[in-house]
């Protein structure tokens, strides 16, 4: 293939006259003489008709012309691009010159007391490993959009959101900035539901020891259709609370969703002991069971009409939902598009019952931030 389109992008040049072709390729230099069976090769030689010419087999040690050439480093390649959210450059001047942050850079070079968590690393003041802006900074409010309604912040409450700030930045007031920023936050007020803890008390399914032993299946549907898709399938790690958010067509069937669960969730995690679920006719079907069966995994049912059995599934469908509903709810469908940030956003998010991130639990490190220094 490649003579060829070297032949052709010279054809001006090589028509009418005899020229040799040196490649390293031992096999080619017979490529005239051999018999060809596949049918694209025919089609591929056909194009060579009408020129004159002799292929060498020449190694590639010896073929350091061509060598240079087809490995030429690309200057393009070579430069790194880094979004940033703020002008960099700009903060770090602020870290460095606020007269407020300028006090205590100045005590601490000096050994003195009384500002115990600060500490200066590259010429920048950090307090516990994070920088510092002063009280007054232009760039909160930049930042603050960025962690709270961004894709990534997802418009989530005061403590996810604080949570998510406090990972990489720090600057007195940070708390009641973050409550105030999401007290007036007019599509935060317009989309999110009244959370009240229910009455009585809680009868939590046991845990499981390892990640991705146990998971959670439910559907969400009803969607308007974007692309094609209608339904949510929504799938999560019981210990680790990592979820899946796929997309499904309906109607769906059981080997629909089967296929869909090997490629998405078992490819990336293996096989789970057991699948808790609600009663849809799916998980019903004979078709699962067999396959459960198959690959030693059990299936356990919620009660019917009772759908806290499986609260963790109920509770991430709202999740979906709301972050959806934040943004594409003057244009429902396109909600397919946002369901990728939907899940890293969620998975991101700080979980009061575990004091971690899903992801960190997951990957054992913190998600990349949004502030890089």
């Amino acid at each position: 293939m490649v003579i060829v389109l070297a032949i052709q992008k010279r054809r001006p040049y090589l028509l009418g006259k005899r020229f040799i072709v040196r490649t390293d390729q031992r096999s080619l230099k017979y490529l005239l003489e051999q018999r060809l069976v596949a049918e694209e090769h025919q089609r591929w030689l056909a194009k060579l008709l009408g020129y004159e010419f002799e292929i060498q087999y020449k190694p590639g040690v010896q073929n350091k012309a061509a060598d240079a050439l087809s490995r030429v480093e690309c200057s393009q390649l070579m430069a790194l691009s880094v979004p940033q959210i703020v002008d960099w450059g700009e903060m770090v001047r602020e870290n460095q010159h606020a007269e407020e942050l300028e006090r205590i850079r100045a005590a601490i070079q000096k050994g003195e007391g009384g500002f115990k968590g600060y500490h200066l690393e590259n010429s920048l003041l950090l307090y516990k490993g994070r920088l510092v802006l002063h009280r007054n900074s232009a760039f909160i409010p930049i930042l603050l959009w960025e962690y709270h309604d961004s894709r990534i912040g997802g418009h989530s409450g005061v403590e996810k959101t604080y949570r998510r700030v406090k990972a990489e930045l720090f600057w007195k007031g940070l708390k009641s900035d973050v409550e105030d920023m999401v007290s007036k936050c007019d599509i935060c007020q317009r989309n999110k539901y009244q959370a009240c803890a229910p009455s009585g008390l809680l009868q939590p399914l046991v845990l499981p020891n390892k990640i991705w032993e146990e998971v959670t299946m439910h559907f969400i549907e009803g969607l308007p259709k974007s692309e094609g898709y209608t339904v949510i399938m929504v799938v999560v790690d019981r210990l680790s609370k990592y979820s899946h958010f796929i997309p499904l067509r309906h109607p769906f069937s059981a080997p629909t969703v089967a296929s869909t669960f090997i490629r998405e969730v078992v490819r990336l995690h293996g096989v789970p002991t057991s699948i808790v679920s609600d009663r849809d006719k799916v998980f019903l079907s004979s078709f699962w069971k067999e396959i459960f069966k198959m690959q030693g995994t059990f299936l356990k049912r919620s009660t019917a009409y009772h759908p806290q059995t499986d609260g963790q599934s109920e509770v991430v469908n709202r999740s979906v939902e709301t972050y959806l509903r934040c943004f594409v709810g003057e244009r429902p469908k396109q909600w397919v598009k946002w369901l990728p940030w939907a899940e890293y956003w969620y998975n991101t998010c700080y979980h009061t019952t575990s004091q971690f991130t899903p992801f960190r639990i997951l990957y054992g490190r913190d998600p990349p931030p949004l502030v890089n220094y």
